[in-house]
């Protein structure tokens, strides 16, 4: 019997309705599916004063790993900028670096950082860590050529979307466990954590078309992982089952409290405050999965994505203290 499930937000709903929900995702289908899930970046660049760089790095393996990076035009952006690298959603089978690409674009329009999107490859034809490993051997070379870039290297932030959110944890944890780089935060927006699948609003969101349900959700955990055996997936390709979540960035997390992804974006940010670290949580009532970037003119959509931006302009541009009033007679020094 299904699980009784909290409404969508009226106006996500009603948007929402519009919207032909794929029935299922699996081999057959993945291939037409892939062709309608990148958004031409040219019509987000149009109006905006960027300077736009491709760039094709060569992997651990010899494969070539593309970037593209976007930065602030203009002489008055000359000073060591803050750096997004970005890894996009697709549940690991889809998408490229042009997907969602809008959300950090919005956070270069805001802060003046430098924007660097990974195309990291993609299952069934990548497997196990190969995605991870393209990821992190991507922001490797940005953090090496941050003076190239005019990026400020002690304000790296690693951010994505869905599986993109994923791999955006499982970076952060090879980057605390392999010594760097420095990272000054991770954004985890409705991040996909956890291949066993099975919290409760993972069962909630199953038996019936969706934006992103339980059943699509096994194949695409199956196509990265194939038939590895439980016990033997690294924990950095599924992030939830890393046993320590202690040394990690500043970390926001998000997601709806209508999605597959909901209790296991909250169990990760619980053990983050278990270990010690520092996080938020923002689980915005009524969102589907990935809301925000399907229907960013939406109210909850922009309330969520406003709530990202205040984060991060406190991390980025951190108020200076209160200054200490020297008592009388006290001598300086």
């Amino acid at each position: 019997m299904a699980l009784t499930r909290p409404p969508f937000d009226p106006e996500l709903r009603a948007l929402l309705a519009d919207m032909p929900l794929v029935p299922e995702l699996n081999r057959d289908v993945l291939p037409q599916i892939r062709q309608f899930s990148s958004t031409p970046v040219e019509p987000l660049l149009e109006g905006r004063a960027i300077d736009r760089r491709e760039i094709s790095i060569a992997g651990p393996d010899g494969t070539d790993i593309p970037l593209s990076v976007f930065r602030p035009a203009g002489p008055e952006h000359t000073a060591p900028a803050p750096c997004v690298y970005w890894m996009h959603g697709g549940g690991m089978v889809m998408g490229d670096r042009f997907s969602q690409i809008d959300i950090p674009l919005e956070w270069l329009d805001r802060f003046g950082a430098v924007v660097v999107s990974v195309d990291y490859r993609l299952a069934p034809e990548a497997t196990g860590t190969s995605l991870l490993d393209d990821c992190y051997h991507g922001l490797l070379w940005v953090a090496e050529h941050a003076d190239e870039l005019g990026v400020d290297p002690n304000r790296i932030i690693v951010a994505g979307v869905s599986a993109g959110g994923g791999l955006t944890a499982g970076v952060a944890l090879l980057a605390r466990d392999r010594g760097g780089p420095n990272l000054a935060a991770q954004v985890l927006i409705c991040p996909m954590l956890d291949h066993h699948n099975d919290t409760t609003s993972s069962r909630q969101y199953a038996g019936e078309p969706g934006v992103w349900t339980r059943e699509m959700n096994e194949f695409a955990w199956r196509s990265v992982l194939g038939d590895l055996a439980d016990d033997a997936v690294p924990d950095n390709v599924s992030p939830a089952t890393a046993d320590d979540l202690s040394g990690l960035p500043d970390t926001y997390v998000d997601a709806g409290t209508a999605e597959v992804f909901r209790d296991e974006a909250v169990a990760y940010t619980t053990r983050i405050w278990a270990a010690g670290g520092q996080a938020e949580l923002h689980i915005w009532a009524g969102g589907f999965h990935g809301f925000d970037a399907l229907y960013p003119q939406a109210r909850i959509s922009a309330q969520a994505r406003r709530a990202r931006i205040d984060w991060l302009a406190r991390i980025l541009t951190p108020a200076a203290g209160p200054t200490r009033p020297q008592l009388s007679g006290q001598r300086a020094g």
